[in-house]
């Protein structure tokens, strides 16, 4: 299976990316293989921000993103030791080899005007994924925003349509990419990726992993 993990997940303590790791750790001894794909978080965005400040353009502004996501890859093939590949990948191509391995293959982003987010379907494309966990800094999808409507209700499933209508107005700029980009949700439709998102927590992941009810699975 495919995990994208939020940058968040590398702006918080240690314990978190050792909780995760430790999770991968336990599932990969029970058979499961993954690539997981590192977003570039609060680091990220400092870093574009700066740049953008100094007129920088925004595939520029990209290649920085994606160059911070890497090294949140990197940290996490630290935490998961022998079973991870050495290495980030770069290209599909290198990931389609590292994942010929049999370890855990860590990627951070591709190439500029991809988010973490559409890396991470085209890898659950390569691979043929039977699971896409987009694990995000929120719960899963809500009907209305929650930060401006405290009554939102949290969408157990939803249809792939109704998502691209409710995403139709992100922002394609560096470091703006929200819970799923135009480019991941047209891969997830085209190869009817099994898609759940949920809140990058390590107990969450597993329940997801498991089949227990969490977060918003996308129905294509």
């Amino acid at each position: 299976m495919v995990i994208k993990l939020s940058g968040s997940l590398f702006d918080s303590d240690i314990l978190e990316i050792t909780k995760l790791s430790e999770l991968i750790k336990k599932l990969v001894r029970e058979g499961v293989r993954f690539v997981l794909v590192a977003g570039g978080g609060a680091e990220a965005r400092k870093f574009i921000k700066r740049g953008r400040r100094l007129g920088l353009d925004e595939s520029t502004l990209d290649e920085i993103g994606i160059q911070v996501a890497r090294l949140n890859a990197m940290l996490l093939i630290g935490g998961l030791g022998d079973l991870a590949y050495p290495s980030v990948p770069t290209t599909l191509e290198e990931l389609t080899l590292a994942f010929e391995t049999g370890k855990v293959v860590v990627l951070g982003g591709l190439h500029p005007g991809q988010s973490t987010n559409a890396v991470a379907a085209l890898a659950a494309e390569r691979v043929k994924a039977d699971l896409f966990i987009n694990a995000t800094d929120v719960d899963g999808v809500y009907d209305r925003d929650p930060d401006l409507y405290p009554s939102a209700k949290l969408l157990s499933e939803i249809d792939l349509k109704e998502l691209k209508r409710i995403l139709g107005r992100t922002s394609t700029k560096a470091g703006t990419y929200e819970l799923l980009d135009p480019i991941a949700l047209r891969i997830i439709e085209r190869s009817k990726l099994k898609c759940i998102i949920v809140r990058c927590k390590a107990d969450i992941i597993e329940k997801a992993i498991k089949g227990e009810k969490v977060g918003t699975v996308v129905v294509i």
